[in-house]
């Protein structure tokens, strides 16, 4: 049977020259199971930056003529059965490379070749080693080795030539010793050795100058205090006291063991400053991105053609450990939001948020469009009607406010009540039922409304000016509820009712309360599964707001 035939997503990037290729989930993996692997077309895209093969269990390996494709900057080959990885050095402009959650044992040399390589996950596999030589890849920054069979570090990893590795997660495998050359990666920030088999943490480590976040959880340790002290404390502690044992260490050696009056002002005076910057650390607002690919169930939203002449641009993502059961915390979230429709989406005529419980949502999502007649929606609070007699609704009240308040000019509601007019079709959000869930930038429905048990959010922003607006809007909506998070753990408040008998109350806010968020990437792709955008991406969340920190 011909390829293009069978492959109509190839035919179409082929005919349009495409430099992006995403094919994941069932329809790919029919496709490559009636046809016994992928499509030998794929491999004369040679114009594809980016490739993406997902979800697809049937796919158990690659052709070696990957090679053909030399601008590849990410490939993405995530959630299938791969047993074995082609020769990769051919491509020399390859950036990111995931190969996570297949069944791998064994990863080819090649891959040290890759000199742009800047991201590397090979986490859920069955490695027991990574290849030697991975210093030649100067540019790593990201390296997920987790849940596989290695044990021990490649032994190039301790090099002063990776002075970009900002990221290194070996958790869950069986390592029995991280070197005492771990402090030449100076530009470290994130270890987790979670669930080893490590005895000893070498004091060198608190010599690494940017390490923010250490995770030694799990490992039996000889030193039983911090082995105490990995499972509890902050990572600024560890480090100190790792600091402490190197110093102790240093003074065994002396001859006299003494310290002159200003040596030990100048102690007194860095510990003073440790202590501080510790305390610093602590109060930060802390966010944590989980990437696409490190969640199998990650949502993803199809966006229609026909947007584009409505309301074309949206960004999405799912947020984990929001507290809103506490006392009023869910009130103060909803007075936020608001306030930032009034303010930065300049009342709604620029952008427009919504907010969704995941568990309510039915899946895929498609952004769309729809003739206001038959456009149907249960608005928050109100019974279900049509977006003609909602707007309807909505401008007959704007009208009597206006009249109230003995005003002339147009109110906020009018405003974005306009941005409709003369529109054949409206902008909404439909699930995997055909029910629509949001009428941007007039309202979400009660369907899927938040409430005090709500754990996992939907957020969504909207707007017809720009994405760089949506990613604006939605970059202050989250730190925003990083400080909202804070401000409940710090005040441990009362959780109980507040009005809507959505949830029963509690004593008391739990001492243990975390404020950290977990922001889920989600993917907004086109009507043949391309990308279009995803949201965090390492550009996002990047402002300087004051006491915010963001783990990648």
């Amino acid at each position: 049977m011909d390829d293009k035939k069978t492959w109509p997503e190839v035919e179409k990037a082929a005919a349009e020259n495409r430099r992006e290729l995403v094919l994941q989930g069932t329809a790919a993996n029919a496709k490559i199971s009636s046809h016994g692997g992928l499509s030998s077309a794929i491999y004369s895209l040679t114009l594809l930056n980016y490739l993406e093969v997902s979800q697809c269990p049937s796919l158990t390996e690659i052709h070696e003529d990957i090679r053909h494709l030399t601008n590849l900057q990410s490939l993405i080959l995530c959630r299938n059965k791969l047993a074995c990885i082609p020769d990769v050095s051919s491509l020399k402009s390859l950036k990111v490379l995931d190969l996570s959650a297949n069944n791998l044992a064994l990863l080819p040399d090649g891959i040290t070749q890759l000199r742009e390589l800047t991201t590397l996950n090979v986490s859920c596999n069955h490695l027991e080693a990574l290849p030697d030589g991975l210093s030649q890849c100067a540019k790593l920054s990201s390296v997920n080795m987790s849940k596989n069979r290695i044990t021990g570090f490649p032994r190039d990893l301790y090099s002063e030539r990776l002075d970009l590795l900002s990221t290194l997660v070996a958790s869950d495998n069986a390592i029995v010793e991280l070197g005492k050359d771990i402090h030449k990666l100076v530009a470290l920030k994130v270890l987790d050795l979670s669930n080893n088999q490590l005895s000893d943490i070498p004091s060198s480590l608190s010599e690494c100058p940017k390490l923010k976040e250490i995770n030694f959880r799990g490992n039996k340790l000889n030193d039983k205090r911090l082995e105490k002290m990995v499972n509890g404390c902050q990572t600024k502690s560890i480090l100190d006291y790792l600091r402490g044992k190197a110093r102790q260490g240093e003074e065994r050696g002396d001859v006299d063991g003494g310290r002159s009056v200003n040596d030990k002002k100048r102690r007194q005076k860095k510990k003073r400053e440790e202590e501080h910057n510790e305390l610093e650390e602590i109060n930060k607002m802390v966010i944590k991105v989980l990437h696409v690919s490190d969640a199998p169930e990650a949502l993803t939203v199809k966006v229609s053609a026909e947007v584009k002449d409505v309301r074309p641009y949206l960004v999405c993502c799912v947020v984990r450990g929001m507290l809103l059961k506490p006392g009023n915390s869910l009130k103060r979230f909803l007075v936020a939001q608001t306030k930032l429709h009034e303010d930065i989406c300049g009342k709604r005529t620029i952008a427009t948020i919504a907010t969704h419980d995941v568990q309510l949502l039915k899946v895929p999502l498609t952004y769309d469009v729809k003739p206001p007649t038959q456009l149907k929606i249960v608005p928050l609070g109100r019974k279900e009607m049509t977006a003609v007699e909602l707007i309807r609704h909505l401008q007959l009240e704007a009208d009597e406010l206006r009249k109230q308040k003995k005003r002339q000019n147009v109110t906020g509601l009018h405003k974005y009540l306009q941005l409709l007019q003369g529109k054949e079709l409206y902008p909404c959000i439909v699930d995997a039922d055909g029910h629509v869930i949001s009428f941007p930038p007039i309202t979400n429905s009660e369907k899927t409304k938040i409430k005090k048990t709500t754990k996992e959010l939907f957020l969504e922003v909207t707007s017809a000016n720009s994405l760089q607006t949506c990613k604006d809007v939605m970059d202050t909506l989250i730190a925003k509820m990083a400080e909202l998070n804070k401000f409940t753990v710090e005040h441990q408040e009362e959780a109980g009712s507040d009005g809507e008998g959505d949830a029963p109350a509690d004593q008391t806010a739990s001492t243990e309360a975390c404020s950290e968020l977990i922001i889920q990437q989600v993917r907004t792709v086109d009507q043949d599964g391309n990308l279009k955008v995803v949201y965090p991406s390492k550009t996002d969340l990047s402002r300087d707001i004051p006491n915010l920190r963001v783990i990648w």
